[in-house]
């Protein structure tokens, strides 16, 4: 089964949130409430994600944290990398080292993942936050 991290999904949830809102300026305990996730968990991401430059942080009594850039210009495999890194459907994918395959060399698999790897990035690198708020 493929499937996103906790940190990563939780992540889009607080961006998309954040980008469905563009005038407010978030904490991450109104996040924490509105969201019902623990407020340790946001404030992860949330300093996870404006390290990678998706949120911007303000501080101060008004501050907070607001998306870097345009919803429109943000995509989704952004926040993603941001959590877990490059996405790969298997460690060999797309020319990665596979360190953790005991057949990497004799695999009849091998590059048989790149197509489809490729593929899953593309639509997450094509698909905006703002396409994630509509």
């Amino acid at each position: 089964m493929l499937r996103l991290s906790k940190m990563a999904d939780y992540a889009g949830v607080i961006v998309v949130h954040i980008a469905a809102t563009p005038a407010r300026v978030h904490t991450a305990t109104s996040l924490s409430d509105e969201l019902k996730l623990p407020k340790a968990t946001v404030a992860k991401c949330l300093k996870v994600l404006a390290k990678n430059g998706v949120l911007t942080s303000s501080r101060g009594v008004n501050g907070g944290y607001s998306l870097a850039r345009d919803a429109q210009s943000i995509s989704v495999a952004e926040v993603i990398f941001a959590l877990e890194g490059p996405v790969q459907i298997v460690s060999c994918a797309q020319g990665h080292k596979a360190d953790d395959c005991q057949i990497v060399h004799t695999c009849p698999m091998r590059g048989g993942w790149d197509g489809i790897n490729a593929k899953i990035l593309n639509m997450l690198r094509e698909t905006s936050v703002a396409d994630m708020v509509r």
